[in-house]
């Protein structure tokens, strides 16, 4: 029975075996682990199940938990996604999502604390003292159920148009464990299939189709509820799966778990990617001076 996850670590753990053009390492900053995995080919992504390509997660203390201005976390995020963008040049932040429905609202609440700065330009920036900021464009993209607009098409078209340098999107992913669930960041320069996290994948958003970097950001905010319970019981064989699978999924319907606080856990962690996503882009301009325009 097929595991499913969107956390790259967890792919790795789920192939039990060293995989060529695949490095791994890990390390801790400021008390955080941040583990570090390179997929260097398309085969060695196709037998991760995962795209070529760099994936860096973080493991947190709850998300649930307050988030300060000046968390020491901040900083640490910003750093790693700075590293996956171009150095100068209009980016593009798509918060992909349903805002109705809370573990799928990631996207569009970090895209309200995103700060959008792309028609703040001439005469008016330089007399009010923003004209070291970078130009950057936001939108929350909502879902094809909202708007009869394919994510992939919108995010296109905005491209199309504004020609940014890069694109950075931010959705719900799922975990396959529970203890991952508001506890852990995944960052990657591969791109990311819209509503992966609730089991409703899109078109994909990457280099290859957009036609500029696409840096991808989430957090887990559900498990699948089959990959739970297998991963609970361990069925011995084909026919206890089956089993497990019309339990959990009657009548084939896809069944997700999410914590009891996932409202707590999205505002917050939408807080928390909102900043760093702002420190990275704006790093001209001081923390302080940064967090009064917000």
């Amino acid at each position: 029975m097929e595991l499913r996850t969107d956390l790259a670590v967890e792919a790795r753990e789920l192939a039990q075996e060293d995989i060529r053009d695949v490095e791994y390492s890990k390390e801790k900053e400021h008390g955080l682990l941040i583990e570090r995995l390179n997929i260097k080919t398309k085969r060695a992504g196709q037998l991760m199940g995962k795209e070529a390509g760099r994936y860096v997660t973080i493991t947190l203390p709850p998300l649930t938990d307050n988030i300060k201005d000046t968390d020491e976390r901040l900083p640490l995020i910003a750093g790693e996604i700075r590293r996956l963008l171009p150095v100068n040049g209009l980016v593009f932040v798509a918060g992909l999502g349903n805002s109705q429905i809370t573990p799928d609202a990631l996207g569009p609440v970090c895209a309200g604390g995103v700060l959008a700065t792309r028609h703040i330009t001439g005469e008016v920036a330089r007399s009010t003292g923003l004209d070291r900021l970078r130009s950057v464009a936001v939108l929350a993209t909502g879902v094809t159920g909202q708007t009869g607009i394919e994510t992939g098409e919108l995010v296109l078209s905005v491209v199309k148009r504004i020609k940014p340098t890069a694109v950075i999107v931010i959705d719900a992913l799922a975990s396959r464990r529970l203890e991952r669930l508001g506890c852990t960041l995944q960052i990657s320069d591969t791109g990311i299939s819209p509503g992966a996290g609730v089991g409703n994948h899109r078109t994909r958003l990457s280099e290859e189709t957009l036609g500029v970097p696409v840096i991808a950001l989430g957090v887990p905010t559900v498990v699948d509820a089959v990959t739970l319970v297998s991963d609970l019981v361990c069925p011995e064989d084909d026919r206890q799966q089956q089993s497990l699978r019309d339990k959990v999924s009657p009548r084939g319907r896809a069944m997700v778990v999410t914590p009891r606080e996932v409202d707590l856990l999205v505002q917050r962690a939408a807080k928390l990617l909102s900043l760093s996503i702002n420190l990275a882009l704006h790093s001209e301009i001081s923390t302080s001076d940064l967090l009064s325009l917000l």
